[in-house]
This record gives structure tokens, C-alpha cells and sequence, in this order.
């Protein structure tokens, strides 16, 4: 043979390197193929194993999801007990007030009182001088006592033709007498009594009219018509007075303080509750920690047409003067209910594009009702409809709760409401 081997130093046999380099082309290809075919099974191995994986988390995520009861709080919707408190604004009136005006003409002689006096009824406020009113009274005294002497006078001449007549009666009766004198004095004594029954007619008018002049100088004393506080003044002494019915002298301002009268126009919704004789409570916000007690008085008994409200009247003793007429001030009314009203609170109202709404627990399933709320007292609101008493709505409820959802009321929240 013509190969010729070659052979090391220790007698072994050395491989041509073209050889060599043959046998690692002949083997390379395939084992290179086989790697990337392992490769790409373990990648689509790896990839099956994450999205079984994943879909059996989806899976079980859903399961949990559908079978997963919330544990929510819950409150009961309750009746609300005792009367209802309405705090409304109000201002504060006099129980009487009079403006004094002058009803006799003269010149201001005394002026007892200033602004800010109390006075008592009947108490001098100021004295009017009249000097011509005396003398209208001196001059009608001394009419009436001519009236009055006329009235003697007639009287007198009365008795005389009663006299002539009784005298000459029998003589006409016997024809001594004519008829015709006996008829001049029957008509004389009948002339003689219209006399003196004119005369008296002349004294009853004249006393009339002293009486007139005499209240006319009772009117230069002007007095307090009630006790009270005097808040106006528009005389000084010295000043004329002018006594008209209708452009009189305005004198003084006189008010009743004692006795305070408040006036409150209550909404239709708590006026059908309010009747004469239920408290009131007066706050007064300048006085703090201080409160005044009263009862109404007087309703109208009749809504105002514009505003749908109820004039109400409350008396208010104010024996040291504290309140003063025309002060702005708080009163609360504590309105007996016709109705107990329900009261829910107010993290349980659900408010959205629907309206307001609750969510009610029944049976561990949750219901979505429609309500009507009457008043808003902060925490708590009033309810006319959509729920009963008794009824457990859901607190804070979820922004995916539906109608329908499950639910389960927290054992503490339950237990404590």
C-alpha cells in the first residue's frame, strides 16, 4: 500500500490534520441542528407551561371573584323620636309700640323724659300750654250758665200760663170766660214748655261742647299709655305742637319691652306641626351662652301665596331688658311630628346619575332603592320614601356594588347597631 503513517516518539499513531479537520466538519452540522431543535422544543414548552399557568390563574382569579362575598358595613334605619327642632332666622318686635302725636295746639311748657327712660302707665311725658283754650273754657262755663238760667226763666214762664189756665179753666167751662181766651192759654202753656224743653236742649249742647274743651285741655298732659321705654324723642320745650288727625305733631316713640314679640315665617314642610302654645328657644348670636325661652303665641293660620311659609308670633318675658326690639336673632322651634320621619345616615346615600339612592342588606343579597330625602341634619338625613324602618343599609358601599350583589354585614357592626 502506498499510505504511509507516520508514528511519535512514543510509537503512537499521529492522525493527519486534514483529517482531523474533516471528521469535526462531518459531525458539526447535524449536532448544531439538534441543538436548536431543543431549543425551540423547550421554548414552546416553556410558553405552553406559562399560559396553562396563566389561564388557570385567570380561571381560579374568576372563581374567586364570583364566589367572593364583601363583608360591608351595615346600619338600621331608624324612627325618629321626640319633637322636631327647626332653627329658622328672626328679628326681634316690640310687644307694643305707639307713636305719640299731639292732640291739642299750643307751646311745649314741660318735658319729662328723654330717650332711653322707662316710664310706668300713666306717667307724665311732657305738658302742653294753651292759654286760648282756658279762656274758650272760661267763655263756654259762662254760656252754660246763661243756658242754665234761661232754663229757670222758661220754667218760670211755664208756671205762669199753667197758673193762667188753671184760673181761667172753670170760667171757660161756665161761659164766663170766652172759648177763645180759654185757647189763648191752653196754646200759651204748650209755648211755654217747648220754651224750657229748648232751653235744656241749649244747656245739654253746651255742656257737650265744655266737655270737648275740656278733654282738648286733658290732652295738654301727655301721659304713657303702657309701661315701656321711650326710643324717640321729636319735642324739646318751647316747641309748637300741632293737634291734627292727620298732620299731628309727632312727639314720642313709646315701647313695650318687658314683653318681647318675635316674628318667623316657617316653611310648609314643618308648618303643618306648629300651633300656639309649643316652645321656642331665642338665641341671640351678640349674647353667647345664652338662651331665651318662649312659647308661640299666634299663627296665621294661612300660607303666604309667594313664599309657601307660615307667619308664626312668639312672646318672649324679658323682665331685665336684655333683648332689645330689632335685633336679628336664631329661633328654634320644637315642632311635635305628626309623623315619625326615618332617618338614615348619611354615608349610606348613594348619589349618581339616577338620583339618590340606598343600598339595602336582605338576606346576604344587596338592593338598590330609590329615596326621597326631606332634610339634610349633616350626619344623618331624613327620608320620606324608599326605605322602612328597621331596614339595613350598607355604609360606604362599593363603587361595583350592583343590584343583586352578595354581601355579608360585619359580625361587629351588626352586633353594635
Amino acid at each position: 500500500m502506498n499510505k504511509v503513517e507516520s508514528f511519535d516518539r512514543q510509537g503512537a499513531t499521529v492522525v493527519p490534520a486534514k483529517d482531523h479537520v474533516a471528521a469535526r466538519r462531518r459531525w458539526g452540522g447535524p449536532l448544531l441542528g439538534l441543538c436548536v431543535l431543543l431549543l425551540v422544543a423547550g421554548a414552546l414548552a416553556l410558553g405552553a407551561w406559562r399560559s396553562y399557568s396563566m389561564n388557570r390563574e385567570a380561571v381560579a382569579t374568576s372563581e374567586q371573584r364570583r364566589d367572593f362575598v364583601p363583608s360591608v358595613r351595615v346600619a338600621t334605619v331608624r324612627a325618629s323620636v321626640g319633637d322636631e327642632l327647626a332653627t329658622l332666622p328672626a328679628t326681634t318686635l316690640a310687644f307694643s309700640a305707639a307713636n305719640i302725636f299731639a292732640r291739642a295746639s299750643g307751646y311745649i311748657d314741660k318735658r319729662e323724659v328723654d330717650i332711653g327712660d322707662r316710664v310706668k302707665q300713666g306717667q307724665l311725658l311732657a305738658e302742653i300750654l294753651a292759654p286760648e283754650l282756658d279762656h274758650q273754657i272760661a267763655q263756654a262755663t259762662a254760656t252754660l250758665a246763661q243756658l242754665k238760667a234761661a232754663v229757670v226763666q222758661a220754667q218760670a214762664n211755664m208756671g205762669i200760663a199753667q197758673d193762667t189756665w188753671n184760673r181761667n179753666s172753670p170760667l171757660v167751662s161756665k161761659g164766663w170766660v170766652s172759648p177763645q181766651q180759654g185757647t189763648t192759654d191752653t196754646q200759651n202753656v204748650k209755648a211755654q214748655e217747648a220754651a224750657v224743653n229748648v232751653a235744656q236742649a241749649n244747656v245739654r249742647a253746651q255742656e257737650a261742647q265744655l266737655m270737648v274743651l275740656d278733654q282738648q285741655k286733658a290732652y295738654q298732659r301727655i301721659v304713657a299709655p303702657f309701661d315701656g321705654v321711650i326710643t324717640q324723642r321729636n319735642i324739646d320745650v318751647g316747641s309748637l305742637v300741632q293737634a291734627d288727625a292727620t298732620s299731628g305733631t309727632f312727639m314720642f316713640t313709646l315701647m313695650q319691652s318687658n314683653v318681647i314679640r318675635t316674628q318667623v315665617y316657617v316653611p310648609q314642610d314643618q308648618a303643618l306641626g306648629v300651633s300656639p302654645g309649643i316652645d321656642a328657644v331665642v338665641r341671640v348670636p351678640e349674647i353667647p351662652g345664652r338662651t331665651f325661652s318662649g312659647k308661640v303665641a299666634r299663627i296665621a293660620h294661612a300660607l303666604q301665596p309667594g313664599t309657601r311659609t307660615l307667619l308664626t308670633e312668639i312672646d318672649i318675658s324679658n323682665p331685665d331688658g336684655a333683648l332689645t326690639p330689632g335685633t336679628y336673632c336664631t329661633i328654634e322651634l320644637h315642632i311635635p311630628r305628626n309623623t315619625p320621619s326615618l332617618l338614615v345616615p348619611a354615608e349610606a346615600v348613594i348619589f349618581n346619575a339616577g338620583g339618590l339612592h340606598v343600598a339595602v342588606l336582605e338576606n346576604g343579597v344587596a338592593h338598590i332603592r330609590d329615596i326621597s330625602i326631606a332634610r339634610d341634619l349633616g350626619t344623618e338625613v331624613e327620608v320620606r320614601e324608599g326605605v322602612k324602618q328597621g331596614d339595613q343599609v350598607i355604609l360606604n358601599p362599593p363603587v361595583d356594588l350592583v343590584e343583586g350583589s352578595k354581601a355579608q354585614a360585619r359580625p361587629e357592626t351588626a352586633a353594635t347597631k
